[in-house]
């Protein structure tokens, strides 16, 4: 396989969680979920390096745990989470025919075995590809008024989440294309459709939530313990 390496979008604010704190920098266990979500790509043995997009006032600041290693670097991140992953991917000292894993900072519960599962399956096709999980929830299109319009088909409709995994030459400029087309970004894979390459869905796990509301700080907790139960008590949250 190609080299590897990561990068990770960490210049949002989080506005969602009603905190004054930019939510990856929120803690679970001492450690914050930027710190958790770097952690993960890390303990995976073949990743080379790691950029991670912060706020440009963060670029300088010292870092703990696992952002203190030594295969993580930091650039300032864009006013969008495509700016960020353009501006981290042109960090990488990379060539086009590499692997790139894209992972949310605020997903901290990534276990190892979903994300060998995804690397396995993407490096042996040679098919870019992202973890989702199929839908199980009636799903309910709503008007503009939060009433029901209709209910939507769930057969084959899967929710997405990171890691992403693309070559890094065909991610740079499925991402340029988009900023020059205007298209909107919702995530590396809704680029990497739009630019015609193909993409698909290896099935990770319910654990791997993004923390978007403070109640799932609680429930990424349980999470954590479950996957790393030497690490003690989880239940200690900072919010």
């Amino acid at each position: 396989m190609n080299a590897l390496w990561a990068v990770v979008p960490a210049a949002g604010s989080g506005s969602r969680m009603a905190s004054s704190e930019s939510k990856q920098y929120l803690k679970i266990g001492g450690r914050s979920l930027l710190d958790w979500s770097v952690g993960a790509l890390l303990a995976y043995p073949k990743l080379r390096a790691c950029v991670v997009a912060v706020p440009e006032t963060d670029v300088q600041q010292s870092r703990e745990g696992s952002l203190g290693d030594a295969r993580v670097s930091f650039c300032a991140g864009g006013s969008s989470r495509a700016a960020s992953v353009a501006a981290a991917l042109a960090a990488l000292p990379a060539e086009d025919e590499d692997w790139v894993l894209v992972h949310d900072a605020a997903r901290p519960c990534l276990a190892p075995q979903d994300l060998h599962s995804l690397v396995q399956n993407v490096s042996s096709t040679g098919v870019g590809g992202l973890l989702a999980v199929p839908i199980t929830d009636t799903l309910k299109r709503a008007d503009g008024q939060a009433r029901v319009m209709t209910t939507i088909d769930r057969a084959g409709i899967w929710s997405a989440q990171t890691p992403q995994m693309f070559r890094v030459g065909e991610l740079r400029s499925a991402l340029d294309a988009a900023r020059e087309s205007g298209f909107v970004v919702t995530d590396e894979a809704s680029a990497m459709e739009a630019a015609g390459f193909d993409v698909q869905l290896v099935q990770g796990s319910v654990a791997n939530l993004k923390v978007t509301y403070a109640s799932d700080m609680q429930l990424a907790a349980f999470w954590l313990k479950q996957i790393y139960p030497q690490d003690g008590d989880m239940a200690g949250t900072e919010i």
